[in-house]
């Protein structure tokens, strides 16, 4: 393992990965300092452009967005409250109120070092877990692959946001979504009207509809341009010696982070709220109170949501199983590689993981210097009117969808899943289920039709083995934990309802 870890930063190191990692962090902070949008849309928006590019250098840049992007979202929060992206919420609750107290140079200062820190500590986790995680999935035959895909699709009751039905609702619509093309077994063709589905929906273009285009058409009901200013000071101007009553924060933050981003569906929006109610209750007498400008709320938020960038890459890299929607977009990245993401990936393309873990290690200072050098300059892109901003994204979703195959056909796809997206996004529909049913739903169905090839068609074969057995009692429990949190919370808000 450290013998492929040197020659992962050997090929990082080179001077074409390098910039490649400088190039992705830098339009992660642009994307991810822009409310709205976030690593998801900003790597969708990056994959077309891999083409014909070298793995090592596509993936390393897509990651180093990805952390960017991720971490650029506390921006706006702290300055404007303005979230840039769904993780930077709890941010927002604390840095912000230090941004009126004057404070907010320091604030930015936490985040960004809280990010580091807790990106970092995950790297070397994922550095650690992924790799046994990996052997362990070498075990894995058809059942057991059926068995994970089965337990990936269960976590449509994590993934459906406030509502069970329009989650199962946006998983039918990606099974049959997914479905469309050839047969993986004998090769007939399924609902294709003409020869360009007969590979099915084509995924990046599906995905900058879904996720780029739709947020535009979204962003066009509000035009007005932000013109809101914050002075922020000189974020160079500070001692170290003032973090060390967020020490122990920022540390126990990253290690709820990492291992919420390694629980498929989590998240980092997830795993920020967890780490800032779990920091609150540590800290509930401290002055200034959180959600008034306690340093710890930026802290913890910014440590776990930056900790479940490495964590949601834990599942991705050994298993196949996207972490995170941005993750599942990346599976997408390296599908169009000719990469197969899971346990033979570490065999098979060893280049592509060790560079990863060896990007995420050399990002971290990049991201932080980066962003403490251009902390007044990202701020900026809050003043771009949204009208503009939304002409540039479907733009770039065009072009980006015409350069996957030079043709016109994954342009209709993108614009029409455009318009599918926002149309569920009005109607309160979350995408993340047809992005993970349009990932594992061909995992499950090749390898469900292998295993009763194998086993003349009898079904025991899933229950024969360990494995198998235990993911499908994990995709039962998935499935059904959350329903039941769910209905006994509304039973207890009937209760004093009733009684009253």
């Amino acid at each position: 393992m450290i013998e492929s870890l040197i020659t992962g930063f050997g090929l990082v190191l080179s001077p074409y990965v390098l910039l490649a990692l400088f190039g992705g962090t830098l339009i992660g902070y642009v994307i991810g300092a822009m409310p709205g949008l976030g690593p998801s849309l900003g790597v969708a928006l990056l994959v077309p452009f891999t083409y014909g590019v070298d793995p090592v250098v596509a993936m390393v840049g897509l990651i180093g967005l990805y952390m960017a992007a991720e971490y650029a979202g506390a921006i706006t929060a702290v300055l404007l409250n303005t979230p840039g992206t769904a993780a930077a919420v709890a941010t927002a609750w604390d840095g912000y109120p230090m941004a009126k107290n004057g404070e907010a140079g320091w604030a930015l200062h936490v985040s960004i070092i809280s990010s580091g820190i807790g990106a970092f500590l995950s790297a070397v986790l994922l550095i650690g877990t992924a790799v046994p995680l990996s052997e362990f999935a070498l075990r894995f035959g058809p059942p057991e692959y059926f068995a994970l895909a089965l337990f990936g699709l269960s976590l449509v009751t994590s993934l459906g946001g406030s509502s069970v039905l329009r989650g199962l609702l946006a998983l039918f619509l990606g099974i049959g979504i997914a479905v469309i093309g050839m047969d993986p077994v004998t090769g007939i063709p399924r609902f294709a009207a003409t020869p360009d589905f007969f590979e099915g929906i084509p995924l990046v273009p599906m995905l900058l509809g879904l996720y780029a285009v739709s947020e535009a058409l979204y962003m066009l009901e509000g035009s007005a341009a932000r013109t809101l200013k914050v002075s922020i000071g000189n974020v160079w101007s500070l001692h170290l010696s003032r973090y060390r009553p967020l020490l122990g924060t920022i540390l126990r933050s990253s290690g709820i982070g990492y291992f919420i981003g390694v629980i498929p569906g989590a998240g980092a929006t997830i795993a920020s709220l967890i780490a800032y109610g779990h920091a609150k209750g540590r800290n509930g007498a401290a002055l200034p109170a959180f959600g008034e400008g306690n340093p710890a709320g930026v802290a913890a938020s910014e440590a776990a949501n930056n900790a479940a960038v490495s964590g949601s890459l834990a599942p991705l890299l050994a298993l196949g199983v996207p972490g995170s929607a941005t993750a599942a977009v990346l599976i997408g990245a390296l599908m169009i590689q000719g990469i197969q993401p899971g346990p033979m990936l570490f065999i098979s393309n060893p280049e592509i993981p060790y560079s990863i873990f060896a990007s995420l290690l050399i990002g971290v200072p990049l991201m932080v210097v980066v962003g403490l050098m251009g902390a007044k300059l990202w701020v900026k892109v809050v003043e771009v009117p949204q009208s503009l901003l939304a002409a540039i994204v479907i733009g770039i979703s065009i072009v980006g969808a015409y350069s996957s195959t030079n043709s016109m056909f994954p342009v209709y796809v993108t614009l029409i899943f455009g318009i599918i997206g926002y149309i569920l996004r009005k109607v309160d529909v979350p995408t993340a289920p047809i992005v993970l049913a349009l990932v594992l739903v061909p995992m499950a169905e090749s390898n469900y039709r292998r295993a009763l090839v194998v086993a003349d068609g009898s079904h025991t074969i899933f229950f024969l083995s360990p494995i198998s057995l235990i993911l499908l009692l994990a995709a039962v429990l998935s499935f059904l934990v959350p329903l039941i949190k769910r209905y006994r919370r509304e039973r207890g808000e009937r209760q004093p309802a009733l009684a009253g």
